[in-house]
C-alpha cells in the first residue's frame, strides 16, 4: 500500500470510508454484515489474541487496553462503510483498516467465488480538525441509513453504532463517551441527530449528483 501524504497522528480523529469497486454491493446478507462487524472488533486490538476463526464478540477474550484505534462510531451500508476513528498507536489506523479490508475481501471472494479487489482502491480519510466537526460527523455517519433510504427508522437499523448511542445500557464496542460526554443525555444526542434528517436527505441527493458527475 502506498504511503500517505499526510500521516495519521496519535490522539487525532479521522473519518475513514470506502466503497465497493464500481459501486458494487459489499454486503449481500446478514452474515456479511456480521462478518465485517466481527472483523472490526478483532483488528482494533493489538498483541496476542485467539485465532480469528475461534473468536466470537460474545466472549471477553480481547484486552481492551491494547487497542490501536478507538472506534468512535461506524455505519455499514449496502456498498460502502464509514468509520470515525481516533488513533491510539503509531500506524494504528492504517493497520486497522488494511487488515479489516484484506480479511473481509478474502472472506467475501471465497464465499462468492470471485477474484480481484472488492473495495475501490486505497481507503479515503478526512482529518477531523475541530470538536464541532467531530460531533457533526458522528451525526452524518449515524444518519446514513435514513438519508440513503435503507430504513425509515434508525431504531430498526442494526448495522451502525447509533443504537449504542441512544441506549447507553446496551453496551457495545465504541468509545461513545467521546461524543456523548458533550450532551446532557443520550436522548439529547438522539434529538441532535434526528433534527437534521430532512436536511441530510437533501444533502445526500446533492452529494450523489456531484459524485456521479466527477466520475
Amino acid at each position: 500500500m502506498p504511503s500517505r501524504k499526510v500521516p495519521f497522528v496519535n490522539g487525532e480523529s479521522y473519518h475513514i470510508f470506502n466503497r465497493g469497486v464500481a459501486k458494487m454491493p459489499i454486503f449481500y446478507n446478514f452474515y456479511d454484515y456480521s462478518r465485517l462487524l466481527k472483523t472490526m472488533i478483532y483488528y482494533q486490538i493489538d498483541g496476542p489474541k485467539p485465532k480469528f476463526s475461534h473468536f466470537t464478540p460474545l466472549t471477553k477474550t480481547l484486552n481492551a487496553n491494547n487497542k490501536i484505534v478507538d472506534i468512535v462510531c461506524y455505519c455499514f451500508m449496502l456498498n460502502h462503510f464509514h468509520f470515525l476513528l481516533r488513533q491510539k498507536t503509531e500506524g494504528g489506523i492504517t493497520e486497522f483498516v488494511s487488515k479489516l479490508s484484506n480479511s473481509y475481501t478474502k472472506y467475501f471472494n471465497a464465499k462468492n467465488k470471485r477474484v480481484g479487489p472488492l473495495l475501490q482502491g486505497e481507503f479515503k480519510s478526512l482529518h477531523v480538525e475541530t470538536n464541532e466537526q467531530l460531533i457533526h460527523l458522528s451525526r452524518y455517519i449515524h444518519l446514513n441509513p435514513l438519508v440513503g433510504y435503507k430504513t425509515k427508522n434508525l431504531n430498526s437499523y442494526r448495522w451502525s453504532s447509533y443504537l449504542e448511542y441512544i441506549n447507553v445500557n446496551r453496551g457495545g464496542i465504541c468509545a461513545k463517551e467521546i461524543i456523548l460526554n458533550q450532551f446532557p443525555s443520550s436522548d439529547s444526542y438522539k434529538k441532535f441527530v434526528l433534527d437534521q434528517e430532512d436536511y441530510g436527505k437533501k444533502l445526500e441527493i446533492i452529494k450523489h449528483q456531484l459524485l456521479d458527475f466527477e466520475e
